[in-house]
């Protein structure tokens, strides 16, 4: 069967990573997390003093960047491609909440963006790739064969997140994590370089009161539409 990109934008913690790991592995295809590696990036500037809530050195950082390599490796156990930051891996560290509150300050910078996409176009040039992000299918492959755009209320968003690392035994209030979501939701929209938007031919999907299952029957059946304008 012929291969085909699929490319999912959005706003944070709209679910996004879950639904194309889902995607993924029942079509077999490779998952690529595009935020982990805004993240991974934004972890290696903090743990190289390069930025904190009172400083940003963007030079420091921009001229770091070739030392900067972001992978990904399958863990069988947790059955997805987990993040590396120059061969360590860091996919619990670049989930806090304190990579949270900086990378959409990072992933404004061209030049990290520039490195970055490279890679992404990079990794999918074969097809039959998931990738998510903010600016997938607009940017990274404006000619994907399906575009899904993913949204959902802030606060619906702010609880999920907050259920997530509480679960995980982070010590967080709820009144951050929306602060947090509607601080990234401004900046991601507002930046100069590949702002977060809907591609125009992308599908929008509203999952508020959606359940995961409900959400991943209908991108399925989104796939298999994609699938039946290629014969």
């Amino acid at each position: 069967m012929q291969k085909i990109t699929i490319a999912i934008d959005g706003y944070s913690s709209t679910g996004k990573s879950t639904v194309a790991k889902q995607l993924a592995k029942h079509l077999g295809y490779v998952y690529v997390d595009t935020g982990a590696m805004y993240r991974a990036v934004t972890y290696y500037a903090m743990t190289h003093n390069l930025i904190d809530d009172t400083h940003f050195d963007v030079v420091g950082l921009v001229s770091k960047l070739n030392e900067v390599v972001v992978s990904f490796k399958f863990n069988p156990i947790a059955g997805f491609a987990e993040v590396y930051l120059n061969g360590q891996n860091i996919e619990k560290e670049v989930r806090t909440l304190e990579v949270s509150s900086q990378v959409s300050k990072v992933a404004a910078i061209p030049e990290v963006r520039y490195q970055l996409v490279k890679q992404q176009q990079q990794m999918g040039k074969d097809k039959g790739v998931v990738m998510d992000g903010r600016d997938i299918g607009t940017v990274v492959f404006p000619y994907a064969k399906l575009k899904i755009f993913m949204t959902a209320s802030p606060e619906k968003r702010a609880t999920r997140r907050f259920d997530e690392l509480i679960g995980r035994g982070d010590d967080v209030t709820y009144e951050d994590v929306l602060r947090n979501v509607q601080e990234r939701d401004y900046i991601d929209s507002h930046r100069e370089d590949s702002p977060l938007r809907k591609a125009d031919d992308s599908v929008l999907i509203d999952n508020t009161g959606l359940t995961q299952e409900e959400q991943f029957k209908l991108i399925l059946l989104l796939v298999e539409r994609a699938f039946e304008d290629l014969e």
